[in-house]
């Protein structure tokens, strides 16, 4: 596997959180930054062998955003 895409999101209760396309991964961290670390941490422990993980990690932000008419 060459590329691996994360949706990321905004959590209503704060923070973000991440998943995975295609693959069974879900994670949350309180910042980028510690969404990107915990995003690492949850390659480890899917991936059985290095050979089978991802070598570029993608993130795709998606915002929603309401407004009134």
């Amino acid at each position: 596997m060459q590329e691996l895409i994360f949706i990321v999101e905004e959590d209503v209760e704060g923070g973000y959180t991440a998943r995975a396309l295609g693959e069974a991964i879900f994670t949350q961290g309180d910042t980028v930054e510690e969404l990107k670390e915990m995003i690492k941490d949850a390659i480890e422990c899917h991936f059985d062998s290095h050979e089978a993980k991802p070598k570029i990690i993608r993130l795709h932000f998606v915002k929603d955003e309401v407004f009134a008419i």
